[in-house]
């Protein structure tokens, strides 16, 4: 069983190192286009303060209020994720850098106090309190990801990855039933060398279709952050392949993800 103490602290953790580097910035560079189009720096910080408030809905409010936030999304519709974000981008830096802070903080709270089987409702399926929080560890990530790349900085990578790596691998049939395609019946072997150098390995170890590479480079292509042909990862099988060009670990409609080239 996970352990949802220590996957909180590497949410902890991964989202301080975003706050370090956001929290130094002019006030300018909040503005500057990152690589996702149309979002600024301020879009990005913006879109993880508004996803939190919504995981806290989720897990410390009524079912009413689930229910309500449902009807509002289906009234809203595929763009509420754009407008919450720029709605709280139009916050001041600073403001923004701030609830961002005790938003991330209250829903830790929240996450920490969820009983053991409880499920989590969410725009996907329902989630335990560690798959939550793995999903908010993998979307902090991938979103501090844009911010590292429009600011030209490197990023330390560690094995707080695990848990993206980990999720990328059990979210594979999700991204099939988001793209209106089944999932194949086989499973797959996905062997990765970590930032340390390590392999982690996910699946059965006598697959016929497997998938190697670093555990960063599939980290980047599950969250969408750089098209497969951009990474070392190597697929073998037809079905290793498809997924590869439509993997998503995240809730939502199916990404537009990154162009072949763009990180080359």
């Amino acid at each position: 069983m996970a352990d949802l103490g220590v996957i909180l602290g590497d949410l902890a953790a991964e989202s301080q190192a975003i706050d370090d580097v956001v929290a130094e910035l002019p006030a300018s560079d909040w503005a500057r286009q990152t690589p996702a189009e149309g979002w600024t720096i301020a879009h990005q910080i913006a879109h993880l303060a508004w996803t939190d408030r919504k995981a806290l809905i989720a897990a410390r409010g009524s079912e009413a209020d689930w229910q309500a936030e449902i009807e509002g999304l289906l009234a809203t519709g595929e763009s509420y994720v754009d407008e919450g974000a720029a709605e709280g981008a139009k916050t001041p830096p600073r403001a923004l850098l701030e609830q961002w802070r005790a938003g991330r903080a209250e829903l830790a709270e929240a996450l920490a106090a969820v009983p053991d089987g409880q499920k989590i409702p969410w725009y996907g399926p329902p989630m335990s309190a560690a798959s939550m929080v793995t999903a908010r560890l993998m979307e902090t990530w991938a979103h501090g990801q844009d911010i590292f790349d429009t600011l030209g900085l490197p990023r330390e990578n560690t094995a707080r990855i695990w848990h993206i790596a980990r999720f990328g691998t059990r979210t594979r049939d999700f991204a099939y039933k988001l793209n209106s395609l089944a999932p194949p019946a086989e499973e797959f072997r996905v062997e990765l060398a970590a930032p340390d150098g390590a392999t982690w390995a996910f699946g059965p170890e006598d697959a016929e279709q497997r998938l190697t590479g670093s555990a960063v480079d599939f980290c980047l292509v599950i969250t969408q952050r750089r098209h497969p042909d951009d990474t070392d990862l190597v697929a073998t099988g037809k079905d290793v392949e498809e997924w590869l060009g439509i993997a998503q670990a995240f809730a939502g409609p199916p990404g537009a993800g990154r162009r072949p080239g763009q990180f080359a």
